[in-house]
């Protein structure tokens, strides 16, 4: 699966957990979240790519108070699935819940992969 993955966690700001393996994952993150940075919940179709955001399922939130959103630029076969943010919770939460478990609390989030 192929997709950006971008979020924060207990200690560290907002950050990219999966690149999906672009040279430039902030232009294609900026490119298809603009003109929704304010909303909580998105699922946007741009082109090929599904610009996706929703809170943690399971409530988590930062040292501050604040909900920890999930953002994903997802890309590829996952993106003709994903039409709505139920869609998005229900196909590529999964895939990355038990990674967020592991790295949510460290200090330092973890570098970015595909």
């Amino acid at each position: 699966m192929t997709f950006i993955w971008a979020t924060r966690g207990l200690a560290w700001g907002f950050r990219f957990l999966r690149d999906g393996g672009f040279e430039e994952p902030l232009r294609v993150y900026d490119d298809v979240f603009t003109d929704v940075w304010d909303e909580s919940e998105v699922c946007r179709r741009v082109s090929d790519k599904v610009a996706l955001r929703f809170p943690d399922p399971l409530g988590r939130r930062d040292r501050a108070g604040r909900t920890i959103p999930h953002d994903f630029v997802v890309v590829g076969p996952l993106a003709h699935e994903v039409e709505s943010v139920e869609d998005g919770i229900r196909l590529v939460w999964p895939i990355v819940a038990d990674e967020f478990a592991r790295v949510w609390q460290l200090s330092k989030p973890p570098s970015p992969s595909e």
